[in-house]
């Protein structure tokens, strides 16, 4: 099993397998059997050749990806697809026979790339590279099954979803966490200029990535505001305490400029005549796991400035995705909200 650099040179007995829609199972031996009909570009060729590289998503339905039988650890997706796709399809992981899903997240925000958008993100756990090809190395260990599927709510058909999911079949050690995703939106108030990241994480685990996308809604500087960690029974004040926004993403003094590094990024300043500036910003606490026991809950207040040098609370359109391992059963997430709610401003 391989976790990093370090176990490259060790001997495993371990399978590799890789599903995509040339070998749909991930079976030894399973893939390249699709047989080319008169209108596929590979009909002259015959069987073996490039045939089935990409599935269509049918309108308000929901396609598998992945089923796999364990025990394993999925250890790199690629997707890429129309940005139509971005927001108006659902990505969802089940682990081990669980009812509700432990990633639940539209497609192109869980690659860190939000607002319905194509920018490119160059880091160690997720890659978006030209043009639009996504990629996660996140591992995803599973005992008895990994259920990944791609709801389509859009009213139209999605042609050309190209996928590749590589895991290797594997015993696991006993101590080991599960990977969770959860996607949240909301507009700050004025009265609390303050967006939940994530809240109601129950049972032992570690944090370990929040991407936001920002729509700004006001003229001038809109970072602000701190991040905070709520760790196993804070209430009123947190354990974990930044000091403002472009400082937890790892920049300083409002950015200026955007920039991508391997744990964190401000990928996207998108400021066009009669839009309102979108942000995009991810950071990767790898080396720096948020461990917690009980429970957990993540914020970031939305502030910019006053003439008088006063903070100004801000209401701002805010979406992130919080990333975790914990083990299970997790607690169920929210609502996921509807297309429509998850549409760009």
């Amino acid at each position: 099993m391989n976790f990093g650099l370090g176990s490259l040179p060790l001997l495993s007995d371990a399978e590799t397998r890789s599903i995509s829609a040339e070998n749909p199972t991930g079976e030894k031996g399973g893939g390249a059997k699709a047989v080319p009909d008169e209108n596929n570009p590979a009909f002259l060729l015959g069987k073996g050749w490039k045939v089935r590289p990409c599935i269509d998503l049918e309108p308000q339905s929901t396609t598998v990806l992945a089923d796999i039988a364990g025990p394993g650890i999925i250890q790199h997706i690629w997707i890429t697809v129309d940005t139509k796709a971005y927001r108006d399809t659902v990505l969802r992981m089940y682990w081990d026979e669980e009812e509700k899903p432990s990633v639940e997240v539209p497609l192109g925000d869980f690659f860190c790339n939000g607002h319905g958008m194509r920018y490119n993100v160059v880091s160690i756990p997720i890659a978006v590279n030209p043009s639009g090809g996504f990629n996660c190395y996140f591992p995803m260990p599973f005992r008895k099954r990994a259920l990944i599927t791609i709801e389509n709510q859009r009213w139209e058909k999605i042609t050309g979803f190209f996928y590749q999911i590589t895991y290797a079949l594997t015993d696991l050690p006993e101590k080991i966490a599960y990977f969770h995703a959860q996607w949240r939106r909301s507009m700050t108030k004025r009265e609390h200029p303050e967006h939940i990241i994530v809240d109601g994480i129950v049972g032992q685990g570690h944090y370990v990535g929040t991407f936001i996308a920002w729509t700004q809604f006001s003229s001038g500087w809109w970072g602000e505001g701190e991040v905070k960690f709520y760790i196993d029974g804070d209430t009123e004040y947190p354990t974990i305490c930044g000091t403002g926004t472009e400082d937890y993403f790892g920049g300083a003094w409002c950015f200026g400029q955007t920039f991508n590094a391997p744990f964190s990024g401000y990928p996207l300043w998108h400021k066009r005549f009669g839009e309102a500036p979108k942000h995009a910003m991810y950071r990767w606490h790898i080396y720096d796991p948020i461990r917690f026991k009980q429970n957990l809950k993540v914020t970031i207040q939305a502030l910019g400035w006053w003439p008088n040098g006063r903070f100004q609370p801000l209401t701002d359109d805010i979406a992130s995705v919080a990333y975790w391992y914990q083990v299970e059963p997790h607690a169920p997430f929210p609502q996921l909200p509807s297309a429509e709610e998850r549409w760009p401003r």
